[in-house]
């Protein structure tokens, strides 16, 4: 099958199959997205993210916890011979302790979202389906949540909990779950009473497979968008964790312990705090633009 007829396939208004419906509408929406330039070079950041956290080991020069002679190589400027972005106090590279801490960032944002999507999902449909007293009940303890800030409240567990990035993960997760519980309630309450649903009930379908098989699946889109959004505020938690020493302990390369190392010398040595601030701001700008992006193509009151 050539391009031209493969495109013309997808593009059918009069799809054979369901599995010509699905990629056709697919298609549409990957046409829909690409026509958004903002939305791409978002998504080349995060596939750049991805790919540098996957080769870390072949892309930094140096071992990022070793560092080098500390009469010679100690604060080193950026473009330096061997060391591009400079050494710190530590006569550490800056650069290779960037490219390892992006594997910190990634993990961080992949296991808060694991784990926090299908909380807010399985707690807002929930509410949202059942109504009563199990939505007045699981709503006033996502108002709970929801009524401390997400920092505030992720320094509470961890002190709890004890530092370490586990236990940031753990406690970032648990803080970023009531904004997608409630997302995915007002999206049931508007599809519980459908024709379709209706009908499920009438077949004799459980409440469980109702939830997990037609109404979950309607709120997926929106919660995702969500969760794309809420990437570089669950990052920056991170970080701001890690700068108070209560994520990743040294001498783990991460981008919060970083700066907070760093900003002892921001007057003469700029670059050792200024450098992984650059790499936090550069990834959640491209979250940001992917999730915007996301929300043009795939929120259906976003369409024109």
């Amino acid at each position: 099958m050539s391009s031209a007829t493969r495109r013309d396939w997808l593009l059918s208004d009069q799809p054979a199959s369901r599995r010509q419906a699905r990629l056709g509408q697919a298609y549409r929406t990957w046409l829909a997205f690409r026509s958004n330039w903002l939305a791409m070079v978002g998504l080349g950041i995060v596939v750049l993210l991805i790919l540098v956290a996957l080769l870390a080991n072949l892309i930094a020069p140096h071992d990022p916890l070793l560092g080098g002679d500390l009469r010679t190589e100690r604060f080193l400027p950026p473009l330096s011979e061997g060391h591009l972005l400079g050494t710190d106090d530590l006569s550490r590279d800056i650069f290779s302790r960037i490219v390892h801490g992006s594997r910190l960032t990634l993990m961080v944002v992949v296991l808060v979202a694991v784990i926090a999507t299908p909380i807010g999902l399985l707690v807002g449909t929930t509410a949202g389906y059942f109504g009563g007293w199990v939505d007045t009940v699981l709503m006033r303890v996502t108002d709970i949540f929801l009524a401390f800030p997400r920092l505030i409240l992720a320094l509470a567990f961890v002190a709890a909990l004890g530092p370490g990035i586990e236990n940031a993960i753990i406690a970032i997760a648990i803080t970023s779950w009531p904004p997608y519980a409630r997302l995915a309630r007002a999206e049931t309450l508007t599809i519980r009473d459908s024709d379709f649903i209706n009908a499920a009930r009438l077949q004799g379908a459980s409440s469980a497979r109702i939830l997990w098989g037609h109404v979950t699946p309607l709120c997926l889109s929106s919660v995702i968008i969500r969760v794309t959004l809420d990437m570089a505020g669950i990052i920056l938690t991170a970080a701001g964790l890690g700068f108070l020493g209560l994520g990743a302990q040294p001498p783990q390369p991460e981008w919060g312990a970083m700066i907070a190392s760093g900003r002892r010398f921001l007057i003469d040595q700029w670059w050792v705090a200024t450098m992984p601030g650059i790499a936090i701001f550069i990834v959640s700008l491209g979250f940001n633009l992917l999730g915007d992006g996301l929300r043009d193509v795939l929120d259906p009151k976003a369409r024109k």
